[in-house]
């Protein structure tokens, strides 16, 4: 079950006088979808996170992945409604994470019928109606690759769903604007530099699916060429980490004029909030 949880009185803010600083929002012509995996944290952590995300980077539109499944997540989705956002959190069942959506101006609506019948709580869809324009939003957590008995199970059938769901996306969620699908898809594009020998062709294909699909990667919009990356592994015997572009952002190919920007925020990684880049994506309404 979905349930959408509206903006509610504050009874505690982390962030102080935060949330009365934050302007507010009037008739807009540009909305900002911010996607990032929070990553698994106890609930201290979590209040830093709520302040990072309404006061460093206020966005119109939030996609929030790996979301806890138990208290830290549902703390996440409380402090997000204190700051005016009405959210949008599914039940896990028995798995340990999901997506979050967050929105705080215009109103959002959720699509339950995403086509995506294998963790669907790791793809949520909504409909967000401004005063001049209406947009769809899909977030997606690919799972990872799984513990060895079980190793790419889970992850290749989610993927295999959202490759099946994809071509009928933009239908389902009947919008007028653009659709922007994005999250942590725990994939790299087919050029991704470095190039690293984990990644199976039909990890490639899945990236590939967008494309074939009719989305467009708003990074490549923006960024043709050269590298950023959002989440980094393991240092080696020298010390240096490998860099992965694994969160992405992508727009109905129709609407790929209306992206003006697309880019990570590094702060929240570097400071430790998360061990991943949040990624910002600005497109004309």
């Amino acid at each position: 079950m979905i349930d959408i949880m509206a903006p509610e009185p504050a009874l505690f803010s982390p962030a102080g006088e935060a949330a009365a600083a934050l302007a507010e929002p009037g008739v807009i012509d540009r909305v900002r979808v911010l996607t990032w995996n929070v990553q698994h944290a106890a609930a201290s952590r979590t209040c830093q996170k709520d302040v990072w995300l309404v006061t460093a980077h206020p966005h119109e539109v939030l996609v929030l992945t790996e979301v806890a499944a138990g208290e830290s997540g549902e703390l996440l989705a409380r402090l997000l409604r204190e700051f005016g956002y009405t959210v949008v959190l599914p039940g896990a069942g028995e798995d340990m994470y999901r997506v979050l959506l967050a929105c705080r101006t215009g109103d959002l609506e959720v699509v339950t019928d995403t086509g995506v019948d294998v963790l669907p709580h790791r793809c949520v869809a909504a409909r967000v109606t401004f005063p001049q324009a209406e947009i769809g939003v899909v977030g997606l957590y690919v799972p990872s690759r799984g513990p060895h008995h079980q190793r790419n199970v889970a992850k290749r059938a989610f993927q295999e769903a959202v490759t099946a769901a994809l071509p009928g996306m933009s239908a389902r969620l009947k919008v007028t604007g653009p659709v922007v699908i994005t999250g942590d898809l725990n994939v790299v594009e087919s050029g991704h530099e470095p190039r690293y020998a984990v990644f199976g062709q039909w990890e490639y294909d899945f990236y590939r699916s967008f494309a074939a699909a009719g989305f467009a990667d708003a990074f490549r919009l923006c960024q043709p060429q050269g590298m950023d990356y959002s989440w980094f592994g393991r240092a080696g015997s020298d010390g240096r980490r490998n860099g992965y572009r694994i969160d992405h952002a992508f727009i109905t190919a129709a609407h790929a004029q209306a992206v003006r920007g697309c880019r990570y925020l590094h702060s929240p990684r570097e400071s430790g909030l998360s061990d991943h880049a949040a990624m910002t994506l600005t497109a004309d309404l």
